[in-house]
């Protein structure tokens, strides 16, 4: 079904591998393609409950844009780079944003350019030590773009957010997770471990609950106090008549573990 991902799905978590190690899994056209479709299939399978992105092989998370993809596209006046984001990266961006299920980010190696920006699109990012990201658009005359001048300034403050993205300089996992870049900072061998875990909590949380969740969350950043109380408001109203919340508050009041269903 798809060439540049591998698409599996068990036990409520689905698995998108970027799917190009001999290029670092950089993204082309294609890539692009593939992951918005991949998490739109996510969108519409009640069985998955959680979505694990990551990259193959044991070097890249992803490296960024393919820049040989991206040349087919070059004039004698330089590069048309904003048809690229408009129609390809923001697309993408905004669906994992969008999705009314938690995304892990399962880091292993290099997260680099929009690699780093997909990266920080996702709700939880558990790193290798040893990979690192880098906001390396600088190195090559450009600046941030995939969403990455709207998720770091609100990750680790605008100071440090501009150092990163003026210098390009690499955060291994250590100083990610200090930063507040990353939500888990493990050595390499113990990374699936450590995704397999946290995946498998949300796995067997009240979806539907973290979904709204998320969206709620998403307006927080852009909102006032006002409007957030009465989106609490409106969003805890549905939750209050899901499956999920009758189950989550019987549970509790019989001394029981409770048993999501994700409804």
């Amino acid at each position: 079904m798809y060439e540049s991902i591998l698409y599996e799905v068990s036990d409520g978590i689905c698995r998108i591998t970027l799917n190009r190690p001999q290029v670092y899994n950089a993204l082309s056209s294609g890539l692009i393609r593939e992951i918005t479709e991949a998490i739109g299939q996510v969108a519409a399978d009640p069985a998955i409950r959680v979505v694990v992105l990551t990259g193959a092989g044991d070097k890249a998370f992803c490296s960024g844009a393919d820049l040989k993809d991206g040349m087919a596209g070059a004039s004698e006046g330089g590069l048309s780079l904003g048809k690229s984001l408009r129609e390809g990266y923001n697309p993408m961006i905004l669906a994992i944003r969008n999705l009314p299920k938690p995304v892990i980010a399962r880091v292993n190696g290099v997260a680099a350019g929009a690699g780093c920006s997909l990266a920080l699109a996702c709700d939880a990012i558990v790193t290798a030590n040893e990979a690192y990201f880098s906001q390396i658009f600088i190195n090559i005359g450009l600046m941030p773009d995939a969403g990455a001048t709207f998720f770091l300034p609100r990750l680790v403050g605008s100071l440090k957010a501009f150092e990163l993205c003026s210098t390009g300089r690499r955060v291994y996992g250590p100083e990610a997770l200090s930063l507040g870049l990353v939500s888990q900072s493990v050595p390499a061998e113990q990374l699936d471990a450590a995704v397999a875990e946290l995946a498998g909590a949300y796995a067997s949380a009240p979806t539907k609950a973290i979904g709204l969740m998320k969206k709620v969350l998403n307006q927080s950043l852009y909102s006032t106090l006002e409007a957030m109380l009465e989106q609490e408001a409106d969003n805890q109203e549905i939750l209050g008549h899901s499956a999920d919340a009758m189950e989550g508050i019987g549970s509790f009041l019989m001394k029981r573990k409770p048993n999501f269903k994700g409804k």
